[in-house]
């Protein structure tokens, strides 16, 4: 009798199916077409042209010293260094850290600390951020480098001086071995590392194809930054390096220039957060463009509610996707064109590899996926998901209660009904998100209460037509007469607070609602915040338009 054996396909697949083995394949088939326009200076790159670069880049890696599971940090925005670097860390064995260019000195410090990279490359544009972090951290990267028309910091080299000839010797790494590793905020708001091994970078990719659907013949454009897992992996460098599309990486978005491009480029895809799709909105209302080329826009970190949607239907595209997920898991529920607009306002339904519950929450705050919430739109649970997309853990081994039994618990509350259409009704940790980042209400309420004027403070969001949320502070004061004014000078000048974080307007009150236990009800401000914002109860400290940095 016959018994298969399975361990010659498990070497094969443990060894070699990889992303990097992936992306070889697609150099071989199509290295004459076009893998990345850059828009600043019209240049393009085959996908011959990019592994020749990616493989300089990583061997110079190498001979500076990187060894198989040293990581690599860069803080850059999307261009073509991004994206070589993506590639070249794989492809010299490292693991590839790029985090958020808009993090304080003193969470760039964090990071560092906790990685404790070998290299850290960094964009010019962010020299005097990137000056005081390595200032604070306790870990020094054995190599910095520069990239960027300004000049580098002492020490540092520019990106150009690591280029070698040749390819690097092969890594010698499996399929579960980490690759990339990105960075979270979590219950703290302190950036928390997720390892991604090769295995994801794979699944991920394949998701994009499967959903959009994604192939050789796209272009596509990612109007939010690639350090995102919803940038870097919905149709950014992963997907499509791995089945040969083109990304055309935007260093800023700007809703005209990113219409032009759609015109000029015959772009397919842009992908990006709701906010982006309303200014696109009116860019194109403003000035009409031929928009034919594009297959759909696909937009992230909050739902669509039904009169937008059916708004950017008519003026944008037909085709309007909207995925749910978190950098842990990617997107893990995904609303179709078809979807829309009747299910408009719900997150969609479990990606095709997912397994996604809406489970009960018990008395003590705990769920378990096997008991689940009625499926009538009504109950309210969290959601826990199961995907071969996920990093099932955090470095350093944080919270490893939200990794259970290959389960992991998102944190959000939410409604499904009989369809199993998951409507996200909020968050348990009270995050909020503002132009597609994440705000942690208690990291930046410790921060103000540094100031000694401060005696107590609550944040939370009210809604902004451009941003999202828009983040304001009540502030209950220990002397007389402080100011809005003085909090936001404290919050600028705050080395652990992202400008994007910052209050961009304050109440002052006698007291904060609490719990007998003497918690903070942030649902129950939120609340009290959007009645006060529309009466024009905030004191605006910075720019009226909470403009970003």
């Amino acid at each position: 009798m016959y018994t298969y054996d399975p361990h010659p396909f498990r070497e094969w697949f443990e060894r070699d199916f990889t992303y990097l083995a992936g992306f070889r394949r697609t150099v071989r088939r199509f290295g004459g077409r076009t893998a990345m326009i850059d828009p600043e200076t019209g240049e393009q790159h085959t996908y011959a042209e990019l592994a020749a670069q990616v493989d300089s880049l990583a061997s110079g890696l190498v001979d500076a010293g990187v060894e198989p599971g040293d990581v690599v940090t860069y803080q850059l925005f999307n261009s073509p260094a991004f994206a070589r670097l993506y590639l070249a860390t794989q492809a010299a064995g490292a693991v590839g850290s790029p985090i958020n260019f808009r993090l304080a000195a003193g969470e760039i410090a964090h990071v560092l600390d906790d990685s404790a990279p070998r290299v850290f490359v960094y964009d010019t544009e962010l020299t005097g951020t990137v000056r005081d972090a390595l200032a604070l951290a306790a870990h020094r990267p054995a190599l910095v480098v520069a990239t960027g028309a300004g000049d580098p910091l002492p020490g540092a080299v520019r990106i150009g001086e690591l280029s070698r000839d040749g390819a690097p010797p092969a890594p010698g790494r499996t399929t579960y071995d980490e690759t990339t590793r990105l960075y979270t905020s979590g219950t703290t708001g302190m950036p928390k590392g997720v390892p991604l091994n090769s295995l994801v970078e794979v699944f991920s990719a394949h998701d994009v194809i499967m959903h959009f659907p994604l192939g050789p013949e796209d272009r596509t454009l990612n109007m939010t930054p690639w350090f995102h897992r919803g940038g870097l992996y919905a149709a950014g460098p992963n997907p499509a390096f791995y089945v040969g599309a083109g990304v055309v990486p935007l260093r800023a978005f700007d809703p005209y220039r990113c219409l032009d491009l759609v015109v000029e480029l015959g772009l397919t895809y842009l992908i990006g957060a709701p906010t982006n799709l309303e200014m696109l909105a009116r860019a194109q209302a403003d000035r009409p463009r031929d928009l034919s080329t594009l297959r759909g826009i696909v937009t992230m970190g909050a739902p669509l509610e039904r009169g937008a949607c059916l708004r950017y239907q008519e003026l944008l595209t037909p085709r309007i996707f909207n995925g749910y997920g978190t950098t842990e898991t990617f997107w893990n529920t995904f609303l179709r064109p078809e979807d829309l607009p009747a299910h408009a306002g719900s997150a969609g339904r479990a990606s095709t590899d997912d397994d996604v519950r809406v489970a009960r929450i018990d008395d003590a705050g705990n769920t378990s996926p096997e008991t689940v919430v009625a499926r009538d739109s009504e109950e309210i649970g969290e959601v826990v998901v199961r995907s071969p997309k996920g990093g099932y853990a955090y470095t350093g081994g944080a919270e490893p209660e939200k990794f259970v039994d290959g389960w992991v618990r998102l944190g959000d509350l939410a409604t499904w009904d009989a369809d199993e259409f998951v409507t996200i009704v909020g968050r348990k940790d009270d995050m909020l998100v503002s132009g597609g980042e994440n705000v942690h209400p208690v990291q930046v309420e410790e921060a103000l209460n540094e100031h000694p004027g401060v005696a107590d403070s609550l944040v939370v969001g009210v809604p902004d037509e451009r941003w999202g949320r828009r983040v304001v502070a009540y502030v209950v004061p220990a002397v007389d007469g402080l100011t809005a004014a003085e909090c936001d000078a404290h919050c600028r000048a705050h080395p652990m607070l992202a400008d994007f974080k910052r209050p961009r307007g304050y109440r002052f009150v006698d007291s904060l609602p609490l719990t007998a236990t003497g918690k903070k009800i942030h649902y129950k401000a939120a609340a009290q915040a959007a009645a006060d914002d529309a009466a024009g109860l905030f004191e605006i400290a910075g720019p009226s338009e909470g403009a970003r940095p």
